[in-house]
């Protein structure tokens, strides 16, 4: 037991006089934990059932729909609506209110705001600015809410303090607390409730009402799971349907992202949508803190290039060697890239917290609504009837109007005259007050004729609202109309994807590092650069292809590496790991899909890209021949540095060619081709040259007449079917712009002779000719194609080494063969 004191004051005494009350404290505390426990429950944390809708959110759209803040009306500062709010019907701290009303102005956390804001009202990552910078109105979906309230859809209850009014539920035209969803905590319970589509759930409401005996897998056929404001992926749907069964479930959300090329050099995994209510800072101090932990692996950087052009973008970087799918699988298992959301309906229905499945939530609605419906259409049907019976009478009172006129004004006051007109005319108290009321210019012939059309037009919608409130299902199906008509004109599209299952994990088949299996680096005539997926042959498809050739072709592993020969008698390294990976193809590849050389080196100008070249050392020697004449095999003890020079050229002189020679570093059996801008061509055995450092400058290759120069070097089998291409034309035109002559000769045609010798003829000029812009020897199938990499036809082969060329349909930028190790096409 205790004691609670209380003071009363006698009536002729001036000193309070103490009185001990004994109460039960148990008693005490049970009570007033139930009074608080049930105002928690009852006036702040969970949604009614009907529109969906907290106290406090109700309030705030009843208030700014009395202020008049209309969506076609200007936006007034939201501190205002806060402080009448606060003033007339919560009786809460203005904080509680600002955070409602910005909550229902967040596109992020509304599936369909109902409160148009202005000003700054958060984010994901932060807060919204104070309520005195800020500004709000009505949002269109908000009069969908409130339009009604004056036509006794609903009941009304007395504010805080009995001084005013308020709705006891708005009429809710559409069903909000699916669409938009609701959270909470109570004492002893809570609520969690996701977003829906609006127009699903019309949907699923319009089936219900005309199969009220449907299933729950019928209404899944409209709404088969949630639709999240910031889109995602749901994963999962098993979760789902036990909530739409028992109110209760989970289900896994997923960012929405693509793996993408961010630099040439780079990969990288593009999100574009984050799981509901998580913002992008989460996701990258989330990012941080693993990295740091060495928990995740293969991230090198993380950028959020968010704004309000394209939306969400955060690009998070992925290390060169690691799987940017096994990346991803690591970022859904440890940050919030993947989150779970448990679903927990717990609503309001008839003042009393139940859990509802999906079916229970559309039947609560559509009976509201319904009763809404009636109790308008009830209203409406008074307020014509009203009106019917002032009409009627004033019809009576202008077809005599002159005694009217003549009663009135013989009537000593406007009680005498009221009472007259009700016994001559035999009208009833409110439309002789009517009469008495009448403005004179409606007693015209032309009032008369609107008076009856009106009265016509009330006739009508009264035997329409009677047909309605007398038949259940006409009024069922105007409920079932609207509906329609909320979700045509408010609908929007599908944002969240729906996945039944996420899959075996990538990381359980995938490795997160890339393997060092083997490849093939590639070299486009264009100067694009890939490695492809495995090291098999590469067709050649007839040695044709719809774009590009290649004219450098490495076997080496996926962390190898490969050297770029330059014309300045450069060797550059370049790493198989950082360039793009080509899909296995059927037919001749194609490096469209490849990374320009320029994101990996940067030439001088007038340096130019030759070929690339394995730098292993048992893949041979390579070989190079200049403009001058100069040949030089190099041995392969390459250095460690990123480039280093393999020839050492005399000042004017330039690479012209390169070649690895793959049939033996000590005794190559390959045929070593000069081919000179006067059209004289020299093979010579490669081990005729004796093989030098990379200081070396090289030997004398071929005899060069005064003032030309070596336009071709390259190395040839002698006993692979093999053909020479030349294209002749004027040495004043420019270069790319003269199509030429253009003639392919069968490698045998051309015997050998000595190194250093002057060769022989390998091209006869025409008139206006009088230098090759091109030369090729090399193996069959021959590939042409132009300085755009499209691919051009060369013509057949013919048996004379010295004969004229045919016209050349276009200019030819290079040519190739195929690539070694690659079966030969016909």
């Amino acid at each position: 037991m205790a004691r609670r004191t209380t003071a009363t004051k006698d009536a002729g005494d001036a000193d309070y006089a103490e009185k001990i009350v004994d109460i039960d404290v148990e008693e005490e505390m049970q009570g007033a934990f139930l009074e608080y426990a049930y105002s928690v429950i009852y006036s702040r944390a969970l949604p009614d059932a009907r529109d969906g809708l907290k106290p406090v959110q109700r309030r705030i759209l009843f208030s700014m729909a009395e202020m008049g803040l209309r969506p076609d009306r200007g936006h007034v500062k939201s501190s205002r609506v806060v402080g009448d709010v606060m003033g007339k019907y919560h009786p809460h701290g203005d904080g509680a209110i600002y955070d409602a009303l910005v909550r229902m102005a967040q596109p992020f956390t509304m599936r369909l705001p109902l409160v148009d804001g202005h000003g700054n009202f958060g984010s994901l990552d932060d807060g919204p600015a104070a309520s005195r910078y800020t500004e709000a109105r009505l949002a269109p979906a908000a009069l969908l809410m409130t339009t009604g309230l004056d036509e006794d859809t609903v009941d009304f209850i007395p504010n805080y303090d009995d001084q005013l009014l308020q709705p006891a539920v708005l009429p809710a035209a559409f069903p909000n607390l699916l669409v938009n969803g609701a959270s909470g905590i109570a004492v002893g319970m809570a609520t969690n409730m996701a977003p829906h589509n609006l127009v699903e759930v019309i949907g699923a409401a319009r089936h219900l009402i005309s199969n009220p005996s449907c299933s729950l897998d019928d209404l899944m056929k409209f709404v088969p799971g949630p639709d999240l404001p910031q889109g995602g992926k749901i994963v999962g749907l098993d979760g789902i349907r036990d909530a739409y069964l028992t109110g209760r479930g989970s289900f896994r959300t997923r960012a929405t992202t693509r793996i993408e090329k961010i630099t040439p050099r780079k990969m990288g995994i593009v999100v574009t949508e984050l799981p509901y209510l998580v913002g992008p800072e989460k996701v990258i101090e989330k990012i941080k803190d693993n990295v740091q932990s060495k928990k995740l692996q293969g991230i090198s950087d993380v950028k959020d290039l968010t704004d309000r052009k394209h939306g969400l973008r955060l690009v998070i970087e992925v290390k060169n060697g690691f799987n940017p799918e096994a990346v991803l699988e690591q970022l859904y298992k440890l940050t919030p890239m993947e989150d779970n959301f448990a679903i927990n309906n717990v609503a309001l229905v008839d003042g009393q917290p139940r859990t509802l499945g999906l079916k229970e939530l559309l039947r609560v609605y559509v009976d509201f609504r319904t009763d809404v419906v009636r109790r308008r259409s009830e209203f409406r049907l008074r307020k014509r009837k009203d009106r019917l019976h002032l009409v009627e009478g004033l019809l009576v009172a202008i077809l005599d109007i002159d005694e009217v006129i003549q009663v009135i004004r013989s009537s000593d006051d406007a009680g005498t005259a009221k009472g007259r007109l009700m016994d001559v005319f035999d009208l009833s108290d409110p439309q002789a007050t009517y009469i008495l009321d009448l403005q004179l210019r409606r007693l015209t012939k032309f009032s008369r004729i609107e008076l009856e059309n009106e009265k016509s037009e009330l006739e009508r919608q009264i035997e329409e609202l009677e047909a309605m409130l007398g038949d259940e299902k006409l009024l069922l199906r105007t409920v079932s109309g609207e509906l329609a008509d909320v979700a045509k004109a408010h609908g929007t599209p599908r944002r969240t994807v729906l996945l039944e299952s996420a899959g075996n994990p990538v990381s359980a088949t995938t490795p997160l590092e890339v393997a060092d299996d083997p490849c093939w680096v590639l070299l486009s005539s264009t100067g694009l650069m890939a490695r492809t997926t495995t090291a098999d042959p590469i067709p050649t498809e007839g040695g044709r292809s719809k774009h590009d050739v290649i004219v450098g072709a490495v076997r080496t592993t996926a962390r190898g590496e490969v050297g770029l020969v330059t014309s300045l008698g450069r060797m550059v390294r370049l790493s198989a790991l950082e360039l793009p990976t080509l899909p296995p193809t059927n037919g001749s590849p194609s490096l469209s899909g490849g990374a320009p050389l320029a994101a990996y080196v940067d030439l001088p100008a007038g340096e130019e890209p030759l070929t690339i070249v394995s730098l292993a050392p048992e893949a041979g020697g390579v070989a190079l021949g200049t403009a001058s004449g100069v040949v030089k095999r190099v041995t392969a003890d390459y250095p460690g540095r990123p480039d280093f020079d393999v020839i050492s050229l005399r000042d004017g002189d330039s690479v012209v060619g390169a070649v690895q020679l793959r049939s033996g570093q000590e005794y190559p059996v390959e045929d070593l081709v000069f081919i000179t801008s006067d059209a004289q061509l020299l093979r010579f055995p490669a081990g005729a040259v004796r093989p030098q450092g990379r200081g070396g400058g090289g030997i004398a290759g071929i005899k060069l007449a005064t003032g030309q120069r070596a336009v071709f070097f390259g190395a040839v089998d002698p006993g692979a079917d093999a053909v020479v291409v030349t294209s002749s034309g004027s040495s004043g035109a420019l270069p790319g712009t003269e199509a030429g002559s253009l003639k392919v000769t069968p490698y045998a045609e051309y015997p050998a002779k000595g190194r250093a010798t002057g060769g022989v003829r390998c091209h006869r000029f025409l008139k206006g000719e009088d230098t090759l812009v091109l030369a090729w020897a090399g193996a069959t199938p021959a590939r042409a194609a132009g300085a755009n990499g499209v691919a051009l036809e060369l013509p057949p082969a013919t048996g004379r080494r010295d004969g004229s060329g045919v016209p050349a349909t276009a200019a030819i930028a290079r040519i190739a063969g195929p690539v070694a190790g690659a079966p030969q096409g016909p």
